[in-house]
């Protein structure tokens, strides 16, 4: 059938049409004189719609205060010239995936596919040329995904007929074959590669390989997959290297396994954990009450790095680059649970339009192939963090950096291709730990989302140099990121660990590069299996073979099931409607066997020992080469404000505001500490904790430590370094201990480019040595060693541009108390003394710093790790200090040297210092501030000063009071009793988030960016109030068997729903996991619950507008319907809606009041902002008849906002005012004052009045946008008054649920 187009209008909002005829007009475009868009809805029916099924289609996909601005007619004038761009053909998109799930849950099965476009109107003098028009387009569209529609799409058919398989002619033409098809197919094979398969197939296999043969062993034994160099043959300078790289990696872990559990065996690495009591259904996989049970959770890390398709399309790259390393997580050992990630974006100069920072060099060119460094800088960081906030993960923990010069010997060093870094931590039960083998006749099955033509060659094209491989094959590698099939794969893996002893996975890998041609031999080696093509799920049905078994579509795990569990499986899978299908069986023969049951042929037939077995090593020579360095010359006469002028700036230096508040920080309610601090939340923190449960202490910190930049010049002080920062950030949280410190190495290189692959084996063998040194390990990493690009040179030829190589560490550990975590931010003011930790032994090398970098220069002498025991023992000082209660601020030296510090350690407490430093041998201030040699701050109380001072004298660590916070804004550092630096707090933090503010103008609305910047200046610590007692609930009341019972309910998509549950059942609630489908099931009916909690999330992936398919799957199942209804008019009912179920609550009419006509209902619609807004809010408790609110009126609070559409919205003014006349909005954004507001960002959406939530006028339905779930405990909190921490039983907010069982105890 020919495909059905209905319109909406407006696509962009006015200040989006604004923004984006700005943006036109700075690339040179002529002037645009008006601007007006709209959404083409292309849907494909099975059947003509009848009028009911239209009606019910057109409530899904309108605004539905807009009716009149939605029909089967475009709504552009017909003057003008029309774009119109929309997604390439060659997928359905992730959104035309949920969209038609929607469709079918409210029983539109006659949508088969539903692809939105973007139409634009542009008036302008003459149209656009072709040159303009592509200019244009690079503003609004993703060319890799999307692409120009020169007319209406009358199909989605691709056009493309499934290549047929063919045998390669190897007998006959020898190796010359597989070179032509390695070139065509851009397979990455070296000529040792060639060699050995060309020796495989003639001599062992004795036939010609088949296409898919060839593609198979390509991407399994790709250098991405294999890591060919770390296991290799190293001979450096004529010496050949007695270990291999894996093997000197390995050994501090021999020589020191402590506490390790899983290394370099598996998707993750996991450490001992704690027994914990955790929140367990009593049924996984029903409806069924949540009850505490003791657990032994161990701890778990893993990072991954996505760089090549990152660099290609940034926001799919970044996407599919969390989700693989979040399917890393949840498929190790026979299942694990995913809990918090971190992330890193390496780019090249960003080159911020009307933003000259003049370190950059203007005159570099870029390779067209390639996303600018500016565009991966955003769309990178949009991508992962929007996969995060659908997902359900919070983001706590980054860097990131922006680097390009030429080196004095005339080398451009440079991120073109960038890093996209991505680490998790996770919990694994105890006895899930191993992965069991193989056994003869088990089920092969596939869990995830459809094969789609997605990411052909991944795993080779990442092993090549960017630019080496044909264009049209970088297309075939793009990917596509589903958070919401991640997300239901993942509560299935969720539900088999929470099954305990009856986990039925025998073993679980994830599908990343290479497809099902990787993850299905890895998951059956050494038994073997026989695989049916036919039997793997396609969303495409042009795909070839080839295609079906190679592809990377992502959301994929492959596992293995014993026959006796596959109906219980199957059961897992249907309550969160996720696909399985059982693609084959294990035969017990050792060989891969890939079948084709249309036509009964053979595809692939290989000895699993042949290609993924011990094979023969590579062999490596590297020579070491000398860079021509120079030492670092500054100006003459600089100054150290002019100075701190440019290195603020630096991306890596400044401010990260426009990356933290982005991601959500706070879902899952376990985040003890996220990257931003003090009362103005401002992005310092130097270490990242999660706690294992709601009900106890335990759990996991870990840190970053990075110092690429270094490597220029000395890459075994690189390495050196980077461990020792990951120690200087990690030491602000209490461990367990430093010898149970664990660390995931990432290595991003060059190393097969000259002098690069030695250097990396100095790098490593420096970083093991110091290791040893530590006591400390690592026990799991990564490699991605084609880091560099082709690019146009200054004289037209190419000329090849490598990155700095770069070694990341993650270093993690278990933590006995969450709360005894130390934060940046100054507190103590004139009571306080400021210490400083000089860890580099009194040198004050500035090669590879900040400042070298913003005056255009590397150096020729760089910080390193002189003396590691005096790390160590400084280590075990300063963690004694913290469990002890002694240190109140805290944080390291390294990029931007003390000053910086210092600085932030200011502005986070958003208060003055004084400084004071001694140092009679020096009066260059410039070198002992800027340099970034290892070393630590910390804030004391005055009465301590002496006692923390001897504790690191007795260790002989050097130590010396340097100055004190002052309540005033005033800097002052003085250098040998002479001013080197006066100024205002806030001059110096304005420098420090110049840059940020200006990333932060091109994702979201200026004039909200400019609100924020401007109002920065004026901020104060909020004026929070608590009008009663906080107390726990009392354990009579947990222990009773008799509790008011909640339904937890959640649909596909949603999250938050075990914080949720912690939350009611810390105030003495009976909580239910109900899920949708069980609803619509009739597995569990809401006759018996007293109330009803619609969690948070993203409902669908809110691709029709927030919560809209949740409320239609409601609304149009009529048993459902009048079972909700039931539910709402009882009157000893009482119901919740978070965030998503804020919005789904508003579209169900369920608040204010029922009855309000569809079309001014209010509304919960995008922030003004135009972005998702992860804060830690101010809000206060308002009179209201809200029963949840009780006896809290008045009070002024801190709490968690995570949400891209929250902005209330009143299409009928009586309405409001009637709400404000009758006190039904019981939370109100406030101001640091407390005053009620609608200035950015204390009001983080632009809601009328202030309002975040609304309530029925009997009090007994609560609808709001914040998440009091997430901050019930105090260490939730993003900040709290130090007062509060130590003289507070209980957070404020478990009030709110107290209240609840308050009432349905007084409604019996």
């Amino acid at each position: 059938m020919s495909l059905l187009h209905l319109f909406r209008s407006p696509f962009l909002s006015s200040a989006q049409v604004r923004d984006l005829i700005s943006k036109a007009s700075s690339v040179g475009l002529p002037v645009i004189r008006s601007l007006q868009t709209e959404s083409c809805f292309n849907i494909q029916t099975s059947a003509p719609l009848s009028h009911d099924e239209m009606e019910l289609l057109s409530w899904l996909l309108r605004e539905t205060f807009e009716p009149a601005c939605f029909g089967p007619e475009s709504f552009l004038s017909r003057e003008g010239q029309v774009l119109e761009v929309g997604p390439r053909m060659n997928f359905s998109t992730a959104w035309s995936t949920n969209a038609v799930s929607i469709c079918r849950a409210c029983g539109l099965s006659k949508v088969e596919r539903i692809e939105r476009s973007r139409r634009y109107l542009l008036t302008t003098e003459s149209d656009f040329d072709k040159q303009q028009t592509k200019a244009f387009l690079n503003l609004v569209h993703d060319r890799m995904t999307e692409c120009l529609y020169p007319q209406a799409l009358t199909s989605f058919a691709s056009g493309v007929t499934p290549e047929a398989t063919f045998d390669i002619p190897l007998i006959e033409e020898g190796m010359a074959a597989l070179s032509r098809i390695n070139k065509e197919m851009g397979l990455a094979f070296d000529d040792w590669d060639l060699e050995y398969y060309t020796d495989l197939f003639l001599d062992h296999i004795k036939r010609n390989p088949t296409n898919v043969e060839c593609f198979d062993i390509a991407q399994s034994n790709s250098e991405h997959s294999r890591h060919w160099f770390f296991k290799g043959r190293l001979i450096v300078d004529g010496t050949e290297i007695s270990n291999h790289l894996m093997e000197m990696i390995q050994e501090p872990l021999k020589r020191n396994p402590a506490n390790s559990v899983i290394a370099f065996r598996d998707n993750s690495s996991a450490i001992r954990g704690y027994r914990i009591k955790t929140m367990l259904p009593q049924s996984p996989g029903q409806p069924s009450p949540l009850h505490l049970a003791e657990k032994d959770y161990h701890a778990l890390f893993t990072a991954e790095t996505h760089n090549f398709p990152s660099g290609v399309a940034p926001f799919p790259g970044a996407e599919t680059g969390t989700g693989g390393r979040i399917r890393d997580v949840h498929a190790t050992g026979r299942g694990s649970l995913v809990v918090a990630g971190t992330a890193a974006y390496c780019v090249g100069n960003l080159r911020i339009p009307g933003y000259e920072l003049p370190w950059e060099d203007r005159a570099f060119k870029y390779p067209p192939n390639l996303a600018s460094p500016l565009q991966i800088e955003i769309e990178a960081s949009n991508g992962a963090s929007d996969y995060g906030n659908k997902f359900g993960e919070p983001l706590i923990q980054g860097y990131t950096r922006a680097f390009g010069l030429r080196l004095p010997g005339g080398e451009r060093r440079e991120w073109i291709k960038p890093i996209m870094f991505s680490g998790g931590i996770g919990q694994i039960d105890a006895t899930h730990t191993e992965k069991f083998h193989p056994e003869k006749d088990m089920y092969v099955v596939k869990l995830g989302g459809p094969a789609y033509r997605i990411g052909m060659g991944g795993g080779a094209a990442s092993s090549m140099v960017q630019g080496e491989n044909i264009a049209e094959l970088d297309f075939n590698a793009v990917q596509r990121g589903d958070a919401e099939m991640e997300q239901k794969v993942n509560r299935v893996i969720r539900a088999c660990v929470e099954l305990g002893d009856a986990n039925p996975i025998v073993s679980i890998h994830d599908q990343g590069a290479g497809g099902s041609c990787n993850v299905l031999k890895e998951i059956v080696e050494p038994g073997g299996a026989k695989i049916n093509v036919r039997a793997i799920p396609v969303g495409d049905s042009s795909l070839s073979v080839l295609e079906i078994w190679g592809a990377e579509y992502q959301e994929q795990d492959a596992l293995l099931l014993r026959p006796e569990h596959t109906q219980l499986f199957a059961s897992l899978c249907e309550r969160e409607k996720v696909q399985c299908a059982f693609v084959g069986r294990i035969t017990g023969d050792g060989r891969i066997v890939l079948y084709d049951d249309a036509d009964d042929a053979t595809l692939v037939d290989l000895d699993l020992d042949k290609v993924l077995g011990d094979m023969p090593q590579k062999t490596f020579e590297l020579d070491r080469s000398t860079p021509s360095l120079e030492p670092v010359v500054l100006p003459q006469g600089i100054t150290v404000k002019a100075a701190l002028g440019r290195v603020l700036r630096l991306v890596s230096v400044g401010s990260k505001r426009f990356l933290t508040n982005k991601v959500d920080r706070s879902v899952t309610g376990l985040v003890a500490r996220q990257q931003c601090v003090g009362p103005l939340q401002l992005p310092t923190a130097d270490v990242a904790v999660i706690a294992q449960s709601h009900f106890g202490l335990t759990g996991v910190a870990t840190a970053i430590g990075e110092q690429p930049i270094i490597g220029l010049i000395e890459p075994a002080a690189m390495a050196r370094m980077s461990l020792g920062e990951a120690l200087t950030n990690l030491v602000w949280a209490q461990v367990s201990g430093l010898e149970d410190v664990k660390c995931s190495g990432n290595w991003m290189w060059a190393a097969k480019l000259p002098g690069e692959g030695a250097a990396l084996y100095d790098a490593a063998d420096a970083l093991c040595k110091m290791l040893i040194q530590l006591g400390v390990a690592i026990d799991g990493g990564k490699d991605s060693l084609s880091m560099a690009a082709l690019v146009p040179g200054p004289q037209g030829a190419d000329e090849t541009v490598k990155a700095p190589g770069a070694l990341v560490i993650s270093a993690y550990v278990t933590c006995p108390d969450v709360t005894k975590t130390v934060t940046p931010d100054l507190k103590l003011g004139d009571e306080g003394r400021m210490l400083f930790v000089d860890l580099g032994c009194g040198n004050l090398r500035l090669g590879g710093s900040a400042l070298a970098q913003v005056y255009n220069q590397v150096g020729q002498e760089a910080p390193d790790v002189n003396d590691p025991e005096r790390l160590k023992r400084a280590f075990g000082v300063t963690q004694s200090l913290i469990s002890q209660g002694l240190v109140s601020a805290g944080h390291d030296r390294s990029d931007g040297g003390l000053i910086t510090t210092i600085l932030e350690m200011a502005f986070s407490g958003n208060c003055g210092i004084e400084i004071n430093l001694q140092d009679p041998d020096l009066t260059d201030p410039v070198r002992m501030l800027f340099t970034e040699e290892l070393g630590l701050v910390l804030e004391v109380r005055k009465d301590v000063e002496q006692r923390v001072l001897k504790a690191f004298s007795v260790a002989q660590v050097p130590c010396v009071t340097i100055g004190n916070a002052i309540q005033e804004t005033d800097v002052i550092i003085r250098l040998n009793g002479v001013s080197v630096l006066e100024g205002d707090t806030r001059e110096f933090r304005d420098m420090w988030e110049e840059t940020s503010f200006h990333l932060e103008s091109l994702q979201a609305n200026p004039q909200c960016v400019e609100q924020e910047r401007e109002g920065l200046r004026k901020r104060s610590a909020p004026a929070y109030l608590v009008p009663y007692k906080p107390r726990p609930t009392q354990p009579s009341l947990l222990d009773r068997v008799d509790k008011p019972r909640v339904a937890i309910v959640r649909e596909e998509g949603s999250n938050g729903d075990r914080e949720m549950a912690s939350a009611f059942h810390s105030a003495g609630f009976e909580a239910w996991d109900i899920s949708m489908s069980d609803l619509l099931k009739g597995s569990v009916s809401l006759d018996s619950f007293r109330g009803m909690v619609f969690v948070g999330g993203f409902s669908y992936a809110d691709v029709l507008d927030s919560a809209k398919g949740w409320a239609g799957v409601i609304r149009f199942n009529e048993g459902l319907w009048q079972q909700f209804q039931g539910f709402y008019t009882r009157p000893d009912t009482f119901s919740l809606g978070v965030c998503n179920g804020c919005q789904l609550m508003a579209l169900l009419g369920w608040v204010p009041w029922q009855g309000i006509a569809d079309d001014l209902q209010p509304r919960f619609i995008h922030n003004s902002s135009g972005r998702f807004e992860s804060r830690f809010s101010t809000v206060q408790v308002q009179k209201s008849p809200a029963i949840m609110f009780d006896g809290m009126a008045g009070a002024t609070l801190g709490i968690w906002v995570a949400h891209g559409e929250g902005r209330a919205y009143f299409p009928d003014s009586e309405t409001l005012t009637r709400i404000l006349d009758d006190d039904l909005a019981p939370v109100r954004y406030v101001d640091d004052q407390a005053g009620i507001t609608e200035s950015y960002p204390f009001n983080p959406n632009g809601s009328p009045e202030g309002i975040a939530s609304l309530c029925s006028p009997d009090g007994r339905h609560l609808a709001m946008m914040p998440h009091p779930e997430r901050v019930f405990l105090k260490w939730q909190w993003g900040w709290m008054p130090q007062n509060w921490k130590s003289d507070m039983e209980a957070s404020p907010w478990l009030r709110m649920f107290q209240n609840a069982r308050k009432w349905c105890e007084a409604y019996r």
